[in-house]
Parts: C-alpha cells; sequence; structure tokens
C-alpha cells in the first residue's frame, strides 16, 4: 500500500470514527493484544518467558523481562504506554514517560497520577489532521484522473507512433530503391566524366611535353651560342673548361679529360654533335649572362624579394591579440570598399576549370572542352542528386531509430509517464537553476554565470518491488573533485501538476529532488476496503 493510499485510510477511519470506540482493557493495552489481558486469569509475559497471577499486571512492579506485565506504568524500562487517542490517531511511547510530568497522549491518559494539567486535544488534533488528509485526498482523486487521461493519450500517441513507423517503413523502402537508383546513375555518368577528364589531361600532358622540348631545343642552342667563344659552329674542350660549374665531381678541379667525357670521348662537337651531348651539362650549366651581373645589381636584386617593414603596429602580434573594437572597425571600413569597389567593377562569372594548378613553365592547362564540360556537369548533375537522396534517407533512418526508441521505452505499466518524454523542468534557487529533462539528463547551471554540470543521465526506475515507478536514477554525471561521479535521485509524489518542488545533496555527489507528477498517483481505496484493513493501523 503507498503512501498516498494509507493516508486516504486513515482520512476514511477518522471520519467514520472506527479509532473512537473504546473498548475496555488494562491500561496502556493496545486493542490488538486484549486478548492477552483477561481479567482473573493467570497473565504469561508476551515473551512466554513465565506466568504471574493477573492481579500483578500493572502493579507498579517489573516481573516480565519484555516489560508486558506494566503497560500501564513506568516500572519497566523497556516497557511501552499505548494512547487510546479518541478522535484522533492511537499511538504508543516508552513507559518511562508515563507520569513524568509532561503530557504525551493527546488523550492525557499517561499522566493520570502525576498531577499534570493536561487538556484533551485529540478531537482538536483529530479535526486538523482529517482536513488535511481530505485536501490530499482530493489532490490524489484527482490526480488519478489526471494519470488516467495521462493513459488514454499515451495509449493514442503509441497507436500513431506505430502507423507513422509503418508508413515510414513503406516510403524507406522506395527511398532505398531510388537511392539505388541514382548510384547507378551517378556511376554511369560518372564513367564517361572519368575518360574524357583523362583524355583532356592525357593531350595536355602531350602538349607539354612538346613545349617543353621546344624550350630545351630553344635553351640548348643559347648555350650552344655562349660556349662556341670562337664562333666556328662547334664546342671544344677548352671552351668547356671556362665553365668550372660543369666539373662533374664538383672536386674543385675540372681537367680536361672529365671535359673530353662531357663531350662524349672527342675534343670537338658540331652542332648536331652537342644534341647527343646536351644532357650531361643543361642541369649544370650556368648562363654566362647571369654571371656577368654586378654585386650591386646582386644587392639591390636581394633588397627588391625583402618586404619592407609594415607601419602598421597591430602586425607585431597575433591576430587575436587585437583587440575586438579595432577588429570591428577594420571589418566595417572593409565592408565599405567592398560596397565602393562594387559600384565600379564586377566579378566575373564563376567557371569550371581543370582541377590542376598553374605551371610557370607550360602555363595552365587549358579549360574543358564543350563535350567535356557537358560530360563533367551531367555526372555532378548526377552526384547531387545520389547525395540528396542518400541524406533523406539517413533522415528516415534516424526517425525509425527515435521512434523504435520512444515505442519500446518502459513509461509505465500503463505507459503513463509517457507525456514526460522530451520534456524539461525546472527549479530556480537562490544559487543553481537545476534542470529535470525526464528518460534524458538532469544537469546544475550556476544562476549568476558559469559552466552546466551534468548531475546525471537517465539509468533505470529504481524503487522498492512493490512501487518499483515511485524512483528514477540517474547516473554517470560530472565526477566531483577527487570524488565519484555525480548522481540523482529522483523521488515521485502524486499531485494534479507537474513540477519540480525541491533539490537537495544528502550526500557529497548525491543529489535528491523531489518531483511531482500525476503519473504516480494511485486509485484511492473505497470504504468498504478501509474498513475491512482498519485493524491494521
Amino acid at each position: 500500500m503507498t503512501s498516498c493510499q494509507t493516508q486516504y485510510l486513515l482520512l476514511l477511519l477518522l471520519s467514520v470514527g472506527v479509532s473512537a470506540v473504546e473498548v475496555q482493557r488494562p491500561r496502556g493495552v493496545p486493542l490488538s493484544k486484549r486478548q492477552f489481558y483477561e481479567e482473573g486469569k493467570p497473565f504469561t509475559c508476551l515473551d512466554g518467558s513465565r506466568t504471574i497471577p493477573f492481579d500483578r499486571v500493572n502493579d507498579d512492579y517489573c516481573d516480565c523481562k519484555d516489560g508486558s506485565d506494566e503497560p500501564g506504568t513506568a516500572a519497566c524500562p523497556n516497557g511501552s504506554f499505548h494512547c487510546t487517542n479518541a478522535g484522533f490517531r492511537p499511538g504508543f511511547i516508552p513507559s518511562s514517560r508515563i507520569n513524568d510530568g509532561i503530557c504525551d497522549c493527546c488523550d492525557t491518559t499517561d499522566e493520570y497520577n502525576s498531577g499534570a494539567a493536561c487538556q484533551n486535544t485529540c478531537r482538536d488534533l483529530g479535526r486538523k489532521e482529517r482536513e488535511s488528509l481530505q485536501k490530499m485526498a482530493e489532490i490524489t482523486k484527482e490526480g488519478f484522473l489526471l494519470k488516467q487521461q495521462l493513459i488514454q493519450e499515451a495509449k493514442r500517441g503509441l497507436e500513431e507512433k506505430k502507423a507513422k513507423q509503418a508508413d515510414i517503413q513503406i516510403g524507406k523502402k522506395d527511398l532505398e530503391a531510388r537511392v539505388e537508383a541514382l548510384r547507378t546513375v551517378k556511376e554511369t555518368a560518372e564513367q564517361p566524366e572519368k575518360e574524357a577528364k583523362e583524355r583532356h589531361l592525357k593531350a595536355w600532358e602531350e602538349q607539354k611535353a612538346v613545349i617543353q622540348m621546344e624550350k630545351d631545343k630553344a635553351k640548348m642552342a643559347e648555350v650552344l651560342s655562349e660556349l662556341d667563344d670562337d664562333a666556328d659552329g662547334s664546342v671544344s674542350v677548352a671552351e668547356l673548361l671556362s665553365h668550372s660549374e660543369l666539373d662533374p665531381d664538383s672536386d674543385g678541379s675540372f681537367t680536361e679529360a672529365e671535359a673530353q667525357g662531357l663531350l662524349g670521348g672527342v675534343d670537338n662537337v658540331d652542332s648536331v654533335a652537342f644534341e647527343s651531348v646536351w644532357n650531361n651539362i643543361k642541369d649544370k650549366y650556368a648562363s654566362e649572362q647571369a654571371n656577368t651581373e654586378t654585386p650591386a645589381e646582386v644587392e639591390t636584386t636581394v633588397e627588391e624579394v625583402r618586404e619592407p617593414p609594415s607601419d602598421n603596429d597591430s602586425e607585431q602580434y597575433p591576430e587575436e591579440d587585437i583587440p575586438e573594437e579595432e577588429e570591428e572597425d577594420d571589418d566595417e571600413e572593409d565592408e565599405e570598399e567592398d560596397q565602393e569597389d562594387g559600384d565600379y567593377k564586377q566579378s566575373p562569372p564563376p567557371t569550371q576549370t581543370p582541377d590542376k594548378k598553374e605551371d610557370d613553365d607550360e602555363g595552365t592547362m587549358p579549360p574543358f572542352d564543350q563535350e567535356t564540360q557537358n560530360l563533367i556537369d551531367a555526372a555532378q548533375k548526377a552526384r547531387d542528386a545520389f547525395d540528396e537522396a542518400e541524406r533523406a534517407l539517413r533522415e528516415v533512418d534516424d526517425q525509425v531509430k527515435n521512434l523504435e526508441k520512444e515505442i519500446s521505452f518502459d513509461f509505465g505499466p500503463n505507459a503513463e509517464f509517457a507525456y514526460l518524454y522530451s520534456q524539461c523542468y525546472e527549479l530556480s534557487t537562490s544559487e543553481y537553476i537545476y534542470r529535470l529533462c525526464p528518460f534524458n539528463r538532469m544537469s546544475q547551471k550556476p544562476k549568476f554565470g558559469g559552466s552546466e554540470t551534468n548531475l546525471g543521465s537517465w539509468g533505470h526506475w529504481s524503487g522498492p518491488e512493490d512501487n518499483i515507478y515511485s524512483l528514477m536514477k540517474y547516473e554517470h554525471g560530472t565526477g566531483c573533485w577527487q570524488g565519484p561521479n555525480r548522481s540523482t535521485t529522483i523521488k515521485l509524489t502524486c499531485g494534479k501538476e507537474t513540477v519540480v518542488i525541491s533539490v537537495s545533496e544528502p550526500s557529497r555527489c548525491e543529489y535528491l529532488m523531489e518531483f511531482i507528477t500525476p503519473a504516480i498517483c494511485q486509485e484511492p481505496p473505497s470504504l468498504d476496503a478501509a474498513l475491512h484493513g482498519h485493524e491494521e493501523l
């Protein structure tokens, strides 16, 4: 029986006056043990340790070890006194409080011989408790009615989700077929594109080879002219020795034998034969024109390469260190300049160019011919269509997974907690804002700035076996300094609203939250059930 049902049961008992019935029995004996105290018959201690004459019950002397022979006196240190409390709830107090001058029982029966001026407050207490229980009973009743609505809504929601899931599965099959069809179209379009690009690249490589060959021949003729000092149309060993950079072993000594080796083992080669030895010298040859530069010209060339010092002081620092205001001013000025430039010039429209970088020697690969460009455009269009369909399929897969997860989730015996899914609830305290997203996570954020702390992610229902849905457990939150990971237990309380009412930290890094929801409300017991089970109270 839950606490709400117990409280409702108390209200019914108080309302019908069950506990107000007075039954004759020895002082301090509860009604449930009256059969053990029969006047005129020997009394057996409730622990069975001994039997004594009945006139020794409540004689202010402790005969039984368990104190059961003195229920109405303070003789036994371990005894207990039953307060009848007619009009209110009965209860027990330690026997040491009997006749101690302090009124413990609202019906004053514990101070029968102390002379204390006690007043019977049971009826007043009973009235107040009935009012409180009546209010709680109304909340429980209304909460239970709301729970029935939540169950019906969850049932409809589940049917809708299953229908949506079926529709999505059908659509998914169509989409999968479309993706495969577009994949075939894409691959079909990419094959001629690839072949056309390869043909274009091959033609460009051949063209570059011709250009390079022509440049090489021109360079060879230039070098022949520079080496032919006597202008006889040939190059001799003596003429070659004037270029020490051609020394094959670079040992600083360019000999005639080495020069002769470069010329193919002869002393002289004409223009035709020079072509056959050109490869021996072209990589090391330094032009005489380059060697005629004066030191002053070289120094000027070096100075031109160097960057002049910048007048902008901000370049001394990393870009991210520039003050934000200056960056914003610079951005605004750049935007204004862009706008002004736009009045006088327009950017050329984008064109499709081959995926090749410029080459200083051979130039830039020429644009694709129209036929190749058409193949590229067709293949790109097929790729775009395939990518779009594949992206749509991934989105459908995500929808299916989310629906399957939600449909299979444990939202209670009748899915009464399903309405909490994808919702979040907050509680603001003097320092923090606590945020509970049921079945997801629990977090804490400082109220006046600071990062959010994870107090746990959804773990499982953790209530007792007979009421497992009364507690939620959130685990594996942010770790505490030199401590465990944070975790939170959510205690669910019956109510008409859905709201967080308190958060505490009873143990380090372990939080406790009280959460009101109608989904936890139980059906109030009937009057017949209350009357039948009043002995349990």
